[in-house]
């Protein structure tokens, strides 16, 4: 089994928990996905951080483009890692 990752980028936390709990709905992502928050560097307003929501994919189901498309919905992005 590899330990593929994913990870979208979301501009704030409100965005971010909107996300992992879609991504259950439109996924079915079961395992909880981790919340991160990511200071720009050089920032340290709590409003311009990014919101990252890291999910395991170990078995490859999960698309990348549709991963993007989906946080998109939400003027995020999936980060390549």
């Amino acid at each position: 089994m590899s330990d593929v990752r994913h990870v979208l980028v979301l501009p704030d936390r409100d965005a971010a928990e909107e996300v992992v709990e879609a991504l259950g709905e439109r996924f079915g992502v079961v395992e909880e996905p981790r919340l991160v928050r990511d200071a720009l560097a050089g920032e340290d307003d709590a409003e311009d951080a990014q919101w990252l929501v890291v999910l395991r994919d170990e078995a490859g189901r999960l698309d990348a483009g549709e991963l993007d498309r989906f946080a998109g919905e939400w003027e995020g992005w999936r980060e390549e890692p």
